[in-house]
């Protein structure tokens, strides 16, 4: 059976750390949630696991994919399932952890970034918490983003295997991530991206060797690649880009 990838139908999200990975594997799935209803796909197919009363283990929130009868959410667990899959992790359990590792700290910074635009609740809308929204910003830009980025400069600087992986000397899931939360963060945060980024090369130099590899370009060339926008996570409001 394909591989199904259930996820919202007009934004990258978090589900696009797993499109990527998919797409850089070769891998054949169904975006389902893109498909047409007559078909069987569209939302109504998605939350169709998500509601249904006779689903065991149902998924709290898209990003999931269905294997077979399995189940699996969450983002980092989706692609710590698939990694051995798709040859993006090692085989020892040791570079495995790290990578996992890595990929939950990429994913508390793609929480804090979508914060900088919800500080208050995700239910309202970014115009009735601007003021938080300015002020979680500020603080984004000018310490958490040049923290995090530091932090996964110097993790490729050490790599025992060269610095052009995070893990070891091969494309992991986790470089597809990074590249992806750069490209999130340079839409959202033009200004406060590249000065960060004018401090950390190596993360500059991974980023361009993944949207290099031909499966990735050819991907990021195509309409399957749902361009940024103000509905996913990250978002261009000027306002909170702080020089």
């Amino acid at each position: 059976m394909t591989l199904e990838l259930h996820y919202w139908p007009t934004i990258q999200g978090r589900g696009e750390f797993v499109r990527l990975a998919l797409e850089a594997a070769g891998e054949p799935y169904v975006d389902v949630a893109r498909g047409r209803r007559s078909d069987g796909h569209g939302v109504p197919a998605m939350l169709r696991w998500m509601q249904d009363a006779d689903v065991a283990h149902p998924p709290f929130a898209p990003p999931f994919v269905r294997d077979g009868d399995r189940l699996v959410g969450q983002t980092a667990a989706i692609l710590q399932y698939l990694g051995p899959r798709l040859k993006l992790v090692a085989r020892a359990e040791p570079a495995r952890l790290w990578t996992h590792q890595i990929q939950l700290t990429i994913a508390d910074m793609v929480t804090e970034a979508h914060d900088t635009h919800h500080p208050v609740g995700s239910g309202l809308y970014y115009e009735d918490q601007k003021a938080e929204a300015l002020r979680c910003a500020a603080a984004f830009c000018g310490e958490r983003l040049p923290k995090f980025l530091g932090w996964f400069e110097a993790i490729l600087v050490r790599n025992p295997a060269g610095s052009k992986h995070l893990v070891g000397a091969r494309t992991s899931y986790a470089d597809l991530s990074l590249f992806q939360l750069v490209e999130g963060l340079r839409y959202a945060f033009p200004n406060a991206a590249e000065r960060a980024l004018s401090r950390t090369p190596h993360v500059v130099q991974l980023r361009d060797r993944i949207a290099a590899l031909p499966r990735v370009a050819a991907y990021l060339a195509s309409e399957r690649r749902i361009p940024f926008n103000e509905q996913g996570i990250f978002r261009r409001y000027p306002e909170l880009d702080v020089p």
